[in-house]
């Protein structure tokens, strides 16, 4: 069995008119197909029509669609008053509310409505495909299309095997996709499919480091978006996204998978769901506030006035680079096989604290100040200190890190400092997909930078930043914190191993 998805009388049917459903009706009728739009809700369904129909004409006014182009797409858009008007479709979307016995119902319905040879997808973004498949005569039938708000801007679709769906499904829920101008990923049925599913490692890291009491809310944003390079901070995303949803799913994937420790969500954002401190949508009052939709101005500390005292450079790791933009900054070099008395000791760990990085070599940690080089420095500069560093030597390393103008977070001890965590965590559990076999190394990178907006998927990121200093991050994580939450996927440690690059599918 097939569908040729490029026919030009085929008709599509989407159940849902919300926001998403209305999404998908645009791109459908501007792709040339016939759209029948259905709702329970009375009168849903032709205010939908009529809101696509002027989406249309905005688009025309812009210059972005021709006016011809614009009525023609809106002249393909038609309503179903009753379910049985959808018989005609060669494809059914779903789109209403994310409850499994609903769709179970509605699919059940359709299933004796449309045509044998017809297709049905659900655009679900949290329930299982096998599930909402499993009670039909022919559950074969049945794929995962799940598109990303806004619909027409995210161009980005999974299409979602259930455990028994037919081949000629996704294949035809692809060349769909393609058709209606995204770009579909193909995926397995699992929880939180690959968008959802790659987006844990973010939010979740940067969770733990706030309630270790590494550094505030607002300083771990800072770093993350200059360093990493990540468009918003994590804290920012959760106030945007609001925690009534982000945590909800935080937890409903820790808990398909087990309660595996990867996934592991904060008990920081359920006591702030209890308080209703949601965001930006509960008056302004999330990690930030909020007055007028503008974020407030959170403080930035001074660059300290401090004698500068000679600089001692711990060669392990990525001490080499630290040397280097010491001695650019005009820092006096002690150039001793250890430290002389009164110098300022610098360490630049790979995923150990300045406390094990000081012990490991006999530094005294009341002089010892780490430097994060994971990803060059250009915007931002993370120093660590040891509980017991004394304020003159933190605050000369501070001081010498930020007299070329570029702005330094001084932070707790961490295993990992900031970015070492949230990027090797989001590598990791990127490589774990890949390894689970949901999907391939290409649609997860694909995926990932196109629905999360992340500068790099994860395995390219992972290429960057070099798997081996990767993996070695993670180990020394593990091995300091005692934490399964990080122990490296197989798919990193073999390719770190053999030197390859994580994009590299098995033969």
């Amino acid at each position: 069995m097939s569908l040729d998805v490029q026919r030009t009388d085929l008709t599509l049917g989407i159940v849902g008119t919300g926001v998403m459903g209305r999404g998908i009706a645009q791109i459908a009728a501007q792709a040339g197909i016939r759209t029948i739009l259905y709702d329970t809700r009375e009168g849903a369904a032709e205010a939908a029509r009529a809101h696509v129909a002027a989406q249309f004409r905005k688009l025309a006014e812009k210059g972005k669609l021709a006016p011809d182009a614009a009525e023609s797409a809106a002249a393909r858009l038609d309503v179903a008053h009753v379910l049985p008007h959808l018989s005609p479709c060669h494809v059914v979307i779903e789109a209403i509310v994310e409850d499994l016995t609903a769709k179970r119902e509605l699919f059940a319905h359709l299933e004796g409505l449309v045509h044998k040879d017809a297709l049905l997808a659900s655009n679900t973004s949290s329930l299982q495909v096998t599930a909402i498949a499993a009670k039909l005569e022919h559950p074969e039938r049945v794929g995962g299309f799940h598109f990303f708000n806004p619909v027409p801007l995210m161009k980005v679709v999974e299409v979602i095997d259930g455990v028994v769906t037919a081949p000629w499904v996704g294949e035809a829920l692809t060349a769909l996709a393609q058709r209606m101008g995204h770009v579909p990923v193909r995926a397995q049925d699992t929880p939180g499919f690959i968008v959802n599913h790659a987006g844990r490692a973010y939010g979740t890291e940067a969770l733990a480091i706030l309630r270790e009491g590494v550094a505030p809310f607002y300083e771990v944003d800072r770093i993350l978006r200059d360093v990493a390079g990540f468009r918003m901070g994590p804290f920012e995303l959760m106030d945007l996204t609001g925690l009534d949803v982000s945590h909800p799913v935080m937890e409903s994937i820790y808990h398909q998978y087990y309660e595996e420790p990867r996934y592991r969500p904060s008990p920081m954002t359920a006591q702030r769901v209890v308080a209703g401190l949601l965001g930006r949508k509960s008056d302004g009052r999330g990690f930030y506030r909020y007055a007028d939709g503008q974020q407030e101005a959170m403080p930035v500390p001074p660059v300290p006035k401090a004698d500068m005292p000679p600089v001692w450079v711990s060669r392990a790791d990525l001490g080499e680079l630290a040397a280097a933009l010491a001695e650019k900054l005009g820092a006096a070099l002690d150039l001793g096989a250890s430290p002389a008395n009164g110098s300022l000791v610098l360490v630049a760990p790979l995923g150990v604290d300045a406390t094990s990085a000081a012990a490991r070599e006999s530094l005294d940690p009341t002089r010892t100040v780490a430097i994060d080089f994971f990803v060059p420095p250009h915007k931002r500069r993370t120093l660590m200190t040891t509980p017991i560093t004394l304020p003159e030597y933190r605050d000369a390393a501070h001081a010498l890190f930020a007299s070329d103008g570029v702005p330094v977070s001084v932070i707790r001890d961490s295993t990992g400092f900031v970015v070492q965590r949230v990027l090797a965590h989001v590598v990791n559990i990127g490589c774990d997909i890949v390894q689970q076999r949901i999907c391939s190394p290409a649609d997860l990178d694909r995926a990932v930078t196109l629905g999360l907006g992340y500068p790099q998927g994860p395995l390219a990121w992972g290429d960057t930043l070099g798997p081996q200093r990767v993996l070695a991050v993670l180990a020394a994580m593990l091995a300091e914190s005692g934490d399964p939450r990080y122990r490296p996927s197989p798919w990193l440690r073999r390719r770190a191993t053999l030197g390859v690059s994580l994009l590299t599918p098995d033969s």
